[in-house]
């Protein structure tokens, strides 16, 4: 006799992983915002965007990020900056420890890669100040490799919509694993949708709430198929 399924894999968890793509594709063509730093593939901008996003919002960023850039215009401009210079250029932004990982960052880069930020995923994670998220950000946002970028809001969306009973011990791997297969190979829609699924967890899919009535993956999300508009999050 075979073992008893769980409710998560008797149907398979990405069952619906092409309606829920090309949905969530195509609200984000329509109602993404238009930040600055998704008008880029420059390395060094979204890895700066990346840094200052980290646990700021975003519209306290866009405050800071062209004014950045125009003072530090390359890494090699950065990295041969003073550390006071560039944290004076980050006051008011809060967790100056980025601003010091930026910078050091940009001396590693310098010495060790030839100034060119790495593509993969591996080395971008070796870099200071850099984890799995931001290492998966750069190689996406920047380089439109097909891989995930897997951070709180995302997690958030994954787990409503895919993995809704999933336990939180070894939850964080699967969630990954998750990310990864939903990718599209191509990479200009890798961009696309690593984008697509952070605006839908930031705007639409919240912590506080999971706004279901007006989100456009509902009929591809398994909390949404439920009408528990109150999940908790992960």
């Amino acid at each position: 006799m075979p073992p008893k399924s769980t409710p998560e894999r008797a149907a398979g968890p990405l069952e619906s992983a092409a309606d829920f793509r090309r949905r969530l594709l195509r609200w984000f063509r329509r109602h993404g915002r238009d930040l600055p730093w998704r008008r880029t593939r420059d390395p060094y901008h979204v890895l700066v965007s990346e840094f200052m996003l980290q646990q700021t919002q975003v519209a306290r960023v866009e405050a800071y990020y062209l004014r950045f850039l125009e003072q530090y215009p390359s890494i090699g401009a950065l990295a041969a900056a003073p550390p006071a210079g560039v944290r004076e250029s980050w006051e008011g932004l809060g967790y100056y420890r980025r601003a010091h990982h930026l910078h050091s960052l940009a001396q590693e880069v310098m010495r060790s890669h030839g100034g060119v930020i790495p593509s993969d995923p591996d080395l971008l994670v070796r870099l200071p100040g850099v984890g799995r998220y931001t290492a998966g950000a750069v190689a996406s946002f920047a380089y439109e490799i097909a891989t995930p970028a897997v951070d709180t809001n995302v997690a958030r969306v994954l787990r409503r919509a895919f993995h809704p009973r999933l336990p939180r011990s070894g939850a964080q791997r699967r969630l990954w694993e998750t990310g990864a297969l939903l990718v599209p190979r191509r990479g200009a829609s890798a961009w696309s949708f690593n984008q697509a699924i952070m605006e839908l967890g930031a705007l639409i899919c919240t912590a506080r709430v999971a706004h279901c009535s007006r989100c456009p993956v509902r009929p591809a999300c398994k909390t949404g198929q439920t009408g528990n508009r109150k999940p908790s999050p992960p």
